[in-house]
């Protein structure tokens, strides 16, 4: 019969090892993104990677591999508890690390604006006029403020000054993307702290279990 404690952590662990392979392969991709020329669909995506701490969240996904590799020899030494323990305890570092990337994250979003009123100021007029095109706007505040480049979107100031500033579909498209990041990693703090759980539950079984079979020991019954 299988034990369903057992069976919990190693269903558990394997989502776990499943969270870290999506964060290196998400932070990958991205890094790889912004290594290309920007376009107009993904533009505003890859103006708010740029802030976004890719690095950091590879090397938490390697940590979470690390945790991963920890874990194997629980399953080889049956009744051993320190690799349990260990494992649990980097579990909960990478559960940290986690949580800090997503208040990072979230962090963010209470100066959205402002934050992106800086980046728009450093942009090329072709990086703004695909923001522009992007979300059919012209200048940041408005046509004027600061002054709009001219393009398909905005073609002379009598059409830019019927068009909202780009400020707020551009704050709305950042605080959707940087909800959906902080969130993800929120919930992979869940995950994690699921499987310490199932990680001490293990550990006591292991333990009770011990402590039978000394028992048996001494009445001189032997090993269940």
């Amino acid at each position: 019969m299988v034990n369903s404690v057992v069976v919990s952590y190693v269903a558990t662990n394997i989502i776990f090892l499943g969270t870290g392979i999506t964060l290196i392969s998400a932070a990958a991709i991205w890094q790889k993104e912004l290594m290309g020329e920007p376009a107009m669909d993904s533009v505003a995506r890859l103006l708010l990677l740029k802030k976004a701490p890719l690095s950091a969240v590879i090397a938490n996904g390697v940590m979470v591999l690390v945790a991963f590799l920890l874990s194997l020899p629980t399953f080889a030494l049956p009744t051993s508890r320190t690799w349990l323990k260990a494992h649990g305890w980097l579990v909960m570092v990478c559960a940290l690390f986690t949580m800090v990337l997503g208040l990072m994250e979230w962090v963010t979003t209470l100066t959205t604006r402002a934050n992106l009123e800086t980046i728009w100021g450093q942009q090329t007029p072709q990086i703004q006029s695909m923001l522009q095109q992007k979300f059919s706007c012209c200048g940041y505040l408005n046509s004027t403020s600061p002054l709009y480049v001219a393009d398909s979107v905005c073609t002379n100031e009598i059409v830019a000054a019927s068009k909202e500033g780009c400020v707020s579909p551009f704050s709305n498209y950042a605080e959707r993307w940087i909800n959906l990041l902080f969130t993800a990693l929120f919930g992979i703090v869940g995950m994690d702290a699921v499987l310490i759980l199932c990680a001490a539950m293990l550990i006591r079984y292991r333990k009770e279990q011990l402590r039978y079979r000394l028992i048996d020991q001494k009445w001189g019954m032997g090993n269940i």
